[in-house]
Parts: structure tokens; sequence; C-alpha cells
């Protein structure tokens, strides 16, 4: 009877294991479409005209209230002020990983497209591991070098692609725009481990926003007139779907999703992310693919796939 009831219970606590961890899976698969997306609705904003600067500060001011919000929670949580040397960890970490990588990364997107904007994005774990290296004077494995080139093997077949539908100069600046907005979040996820052991991940990632957005506003404010704003009512749409659905939801999914199946699983889960992007950009913004596109698309996966389960291992 004993051993009965003891089953019965291992069944009922796999089964909820089961279920938690296939919510992690689904939270994981959204996070990562929803990031993808967010290509999608910029190109569809400038379609309407819409600057990137503007655009930009459309984005921040829509989401800095909802960040504010869980700052001012977090702070009842813990009321004690940060020192000087966590607030300019805030302030140099927020400037380089969310508002200067997003700026880049807007004005990039003027240029190229949506699929290949993302795969480069995607690139980030390749240069985190280049940086470490440097900094720390770490080796790097002759696995991980092959991998990593054979990830930019596959951006440069994607690229080849997007140069023979332009036939201009556009694609290489735009590229080389969003490789420095990677640069510039890869910069960011170097030094963000000590911020986030000093700081704690929820408020710091709260005040980075924060931040960003303060210097997405100003920026704004001094480059641009306020008739700027007299925009379509698509772009604000866009604006506040970019917010809420590419930038507020995923993170708090992804952190969800990285509590139930861990981060090394939430990571291979997001890889699907250019993926979507490819598929979307081809359904909302008829882009072309190609079988260049595909087959570069797949390098690319391949390499950064290889990168992070052997950094993950070590």
């Amino acid at each position: 009877m004993a051993t009965l009831i003891l089953n019965r219970q291992n069944m009922k606590t796999n089964s909820l294991v089961n279920r938690d961890a296939l919510t992690g899976v689904i939270f994981a698969l959204l996070a990562a479409v929803g990031f993808s997306g967010k290509a999608i609705l910029v190109k569809l904003a400038y379609l309407d005209g819409v600057d990137a600067i503007t655009l930009l500060a459309l984005r921040m001011a829509f989401s800095v209230l909802f960040f504010i919000g869980v700052a001012l929670w977090i702070r009842r949580q813990h009321p004690e002020p940060l020192n000087l040397h966590d607030r300019l960890l805030v302030l140099g970490l927020g400037l380089i990983g969310y508002y200067l990588s997003s700026l880049l990364d807007f004005l990039g997107l003027q240029f190229i497209s949506a699929g290949l904007e993302r795969l480069i994005l995607f690139l980030y774990p390749t240069m985190t591991v280049i940086l470490s290296a440097l900094i720390y004077r770490r080796a790097i494995g002759k696995k991980v070098i092959a991998a990593m080139a054979l990830s930019y093997a596959g951006i440069a077949l994607v690229f080849l692609h997007d140069v023979g539908v332009k036939q201009d100069g556009s694609v290489v600046f735009g590229s080389l725009l969003v490789f420095l907005s990677t640069l510039s979040y890869s910069s960011y996820l170097v030094g963000v481990g000590h911020a986030v052991r000093r700081i704690g991940t929820t408020r710091f990632t709260a005040y980075a926003m924060m931040v960003a957005s303060a210097a997405s506003l100003l920026q704004f404010v001094v480059m641009r007139p306020m008739s700027a704003l007299n925009l379509p009512v698509r772009v604000y749409e866009l604006s506040i779907a970019m917010a809420i659905f590419s930038t507020v939801l995923p993170v708090f999914l992804l952190s969800y999703a990285i509590r139930r199946v861990g981060s090394g699983s939430a990571s291979l889960i997001g890889s699907i992310g250019p993926v979507s992007t490819i598929y979307m950009a081809y359904l909302f913004l008829h882009e072309n693919v190609s079988m260049l596109q595909i087959a570069g698309s797949a390098l690319v996966l391949a390499g950064v796939l290889i990168v992070s389960l052997t950094s993950k291992r070590e």
C-alpha cells in the first residue's frame, strides 16, 4: 500500500516537472520570436518615413514606463542606494549595451534585410569569446575557432545574397553598423556579470534600461524638432508593439524559461530566432529567400551553437 502511494506521488511529481518543462520551452520559443520580431516591426515602421533616431526614442519611451515601475518595486525590496561604483557600472553598461547597440542596429536596418540583421546579431557569442580571450588572456580552442569560421562563412553567404539583390554599397554600410551593434552588445555581456553579482539581475536591468531610454530621448530632443513626432498612427502602433512584444515581454518570458529549463536549453531554443526572422521577413516584408541565404543561415546557426555549447562546458 505504501509503495502504491509512493508510486502515485512520483508519477504526480514527474507530471508536474514535465508540464513545467514544457511551459519553459514554450516561453523560450515565444521570447525568441519576440526578440526576432523587432527587426520586422522596425522595417515596417520605416515604410512610413520615420527615421531611426525618432523610432528608437518612441520604442524607449513606451518601454521605459514599465521599467520605471519595476525599479520602484525593486527599491521597496532593496531600499539601500547604489554606491558610486555601482552607479557608474549601470551608466556605462546601460549606454553601451542597450543604447549604443540599439542605435547602431536601428541605423543598420535602414540598409540591410531583416534576415541578415538577425544573423549578424546572432554572432554575439563568438564576439564574446574573442573579447573574453583578449581581456582575460584565455586561449581559444581549435574547435571553437573552427566553429567561428563556420559562422562567419555563413554570414558571408547571406551578405553576398543581399549584395546581389541591392547591387550597391548600402549593404556593406548597413552590415558594418549592425556588426558594430553586435560588438557593442558583446562588450556589454563581458562586463555585465560583475554588475549583476553586485546589483542583482532585475534591479540592474531596470536601471540600465532607464539609462538607455534617457539617452535615446535626450538624443531625439537635441537632434530632432518636435514636429518629427507628427507621424502616421501606424508608426505609434508599431512602436507600442515593439515595446511590449519585442522588449518587455521577451525579457520576462526568457527569465521564466531559464528558471524552468536552464540557460543552456533556453539558448538552444533561442537559435530559432534567426530562422523565424527570415520567415517573418518573407511573410510580412516580402523579402526574397534564396538557397544561398538558407545555406548561410544553417552555417551561422551551427557555428554559434557549437561555440555556445563549448563555452558553457568550459
